[in-house]
């Protein structure tokens, strides 16, 4: 690997890696995102060289296993560039027959195409597909395209070019302004102007300063900052050297969740490879400016994501946050000045200093600028990650891109922001999509989940699921957020067991501006959203568990009664033999019946029965 000594150097070698490659040649793109790699990913690549060697074209065809390709709920999915092919649920079976048919005939395996669901139609390419028609990939536009442990392909795509632009063309304060310029605000959930962070940390007065990059990335159904550095690992090291030459830092670290195991490996190779490269180290590239990365691993705790707490974790202390101020950007890592920012954050700036900030600031809305990625799971036929614009509509996203609800079920709530985020009903769904609006119907941005919920969801024990995560992961330390998760997690628990009462909504409430109030960091203070949202816009399911004790979406359990009809059963038994704890009896060959007080309502008998004989109201 060469040492790319100065900007000359550079460019020299990009030009090489260029000329080595031909745009004509036939390249086989596997996904190895985080929704098609337990898939089989690796099993497919290992089939298409086989296949390839069998067939004498292995020289001919590039293989790659790339980074996530978006649409995770058809995975494992295949790109044949460069005619754009997309195939989806691709299995180690089918490749023989798309090395026969495409790659050697030139054909397509119309079986393993996209379906339209709406008219039926076949679609052969990427281009076809709604879910990527009206996306805007900033962040995303690599991933599908490159090699994640290939240095030349970041190259081949400009990669590092901001790197050389600022550090020979741009001052510390031109950089600055440019991303203040472009609006970008923060992709961790604060919103926070980054350009805004960048000056005010360079001015705060001390020759050293830290950068630091927030990869705990610990909400449910979110994976956007995994996928980023899993997929283009390079992006977030160029975005946090050019923070680093904007502030003035010396040293930058990049803090991964221990789960991320595979975002570690490859965050680990490309630091390397920078290094060795000479794009990190001393007198980067000839020029007066030095900088190096550490990558810190986290033990998993969700609150670690709160920028004191991390650098607390960081320091090797307990993970648990700070009052405020002093903030980072006055005393933060080992007391010293730090900037925090989020994977998502880092990865746009190389496109906003390569772009223009006005480019960027052309996309999105007044106060929201550019793009957002947003992981897309839940009751959606079209699961996975996705980048619009700022400002794009929910129903946009949950039906043009989501490709609607599975089995013609009506739409009921998306929750947002994590489990810090509110439930948004369906009088919402024009609701354009940013940092303000959001937050005046009772949710968050927060780093870019959604999940979206049908009729089948119970909302209260939605709120009861989601406070139940926060109160295992709060860390503690204040009084508001520890004592008043698990009042609210008690009272939730009551309702959707029967036994709750009238007055418990009030108190919810009252405890809600409590922790909202009196919460040392974000996670106490945002953590009543689940509660109040589902307490503003579905109040009548609270009021149907309390005082009709019953839940409309037939989900908690001990609200149910499990019945059988004597019409339907044909005593097949299949209930009695599962039933655990023998509530289920009858004379042979005559219907059966369900003793209620022996009854646990785990509901297996319903699951067991072919004959739809087991009711459940």
């Amino acid at each position: 690997m060469p040492f790319i000594e100065s900007i000359d150097h550079l460019t020299e070698y990009r030009r090489l890696v260029r000329a080595k490659r031909d745009p004509n040649q036939l390249q086989v793109l596997v996904c190895g995102g985080p929704g098609c790699l337990p898939l089989g990913s690796e099993e497919l690549v290992a089939a298409f060289k086989a296949e390839m060697e069998a067939k004498g074209i292995d020289g001919k065809v590039i293989l790659k296993t790339t980074g996530c390709h978006g649409l995770c709920s058809h995975g494992v999915r295949v790109l044949i560039r460069p005619q754009e092919i997309a195939y989806q649920k691709v299995q180690p079976e089918d490749v023989a027959e798309i090395v026969d048919l495409t790659l050697i005939n030139g054909g397509l395996v119309e079986r393993l195409l996209y379906q339209d669901p709406i008219d039926g139609k076949f679609c052969p390419h990427k281009a076809d597909i709604p879910f990527y028609q009206t996306q805007n990939p900033l962040v995303l536009r690599k991933l599908d395209a490159i090699d994640p442990e290939s240095l030349d392909d970041y190259l081949a795509l400009g990669g590092y070019r901001t790197l050389r632009k600022i550090l020979f063309q741009m001052t510390p304060e031109q950089v600055i302004d440019q991303v203040e310029k472009s609006g970008l605000r923060g992709r961790g959930g604060g919103g926070f102007l980054t350009g805004r962070k960048w000056r005010l940390c360079r001015q705060v007065p001390g020759e050293v300063k830290f950068i630091i990059c927030n990869g705990d990335e610990g909400d449910p159904g979110a994976f956007m900052d995994r996928a980023v550095m899993e997929g283009d690992p390079h992006a977030v090291i160029e975005g946090l050297i050019v923070g680093a030459y904007a502030i003035g830092a010396l040293k930058g670290y990049i803090y991964v969740r221990h789960e991320y195991p595979l975002a570690v490996k490859r965050l680990t190779r490309a630091v390397e490879q920078a290094r060795d490269f000479g794009f990190l180290g001393t007198n980067i590239l000839r020029s007066k400016f030095s900088f190096d990365i550490k990558i810190s691993q986290g033990a998993g705790a969700f609150v670690c994501g709160e920028e004191t707490a991390l650098i607390a974790s960081i320091e090797g202390r307990i993970g648990e946050p700070m009052p405020r101020p002093p903030y980072p950007i006055q005393a933060g890592l080992f007391g010293l000045p730090t900037v925090i920012n989020n994977v998502e954050t880092l990865a746009n700036i190389p496109e906003i200093i390569n772009l223009g900030a006005e480019h960027f600031a052309a996309l999105g809305t007044e106060k929201s600028k550019g793009t957002k990625v947003f992981s897309l799971v839940g009751a959606v036929n079209n699961t996975g990650l996705l980048e619009v614009p700022m400002g794009t509509s929910l129903r946009h996203i949950v039906y043009d891109l989501g490709g609607g609800i599975p089995g013609n079920h009506e739409f009921k709530a998306v929750q947002t922001g994590g489990p810090s985020g509110g439930c948004i009903p369906k009088q919402f769904l024009d609701l354009p999509v940013d940092y303000d609006s959001l937050q005046q119907v009772g949710s968050i941005m927060g780093s870019g989940g959604m999940i979206v919920m049908d009729t089948k969801s119970c909302m209260v024990d939605v709120a009861r699921y989601f406070i139940s995560f926060l109160m295992q992961e709060s860390c503690g330390k204040c009084t508001p957020c520890r004592e008043g998760l698990k009042q609210l997690h008690a009272i939730l628990t009551d309702i959707t067991s029967g036994r709750g009462e009238e007055k418990h909504l009030a108190m919810m409430e009252d405890l809600c501006r409590t922790m909202a109030s009196a919460s040392l960091c974000g996670l106490g203070q945002s953590a009543a959203n689940p509660v109040l949202s589902t307490l503003k816009y579905f109040r009548e399911e609270y009021t149907k568990h309390i005082v009709d004790k019953k839940c409309p979406a037939l989900v908690c359990r001990q609200l149910l009664t499990y019945t059988i009809d004597p019409n339907e059963c044909t005593s097949c038994l299949a209930c009695v033999r599962e039933c655990p704890v023998g509530a289920i009896s009858g004379p042979k060959k005559e219907p059966q019946v369900i003793n209620q007080d022996l009854c646990i309502k785990c509901g297996l008998c319903h699951d067991v029965c072919q004959f739809d004989a087991v009711k459940v109201e």
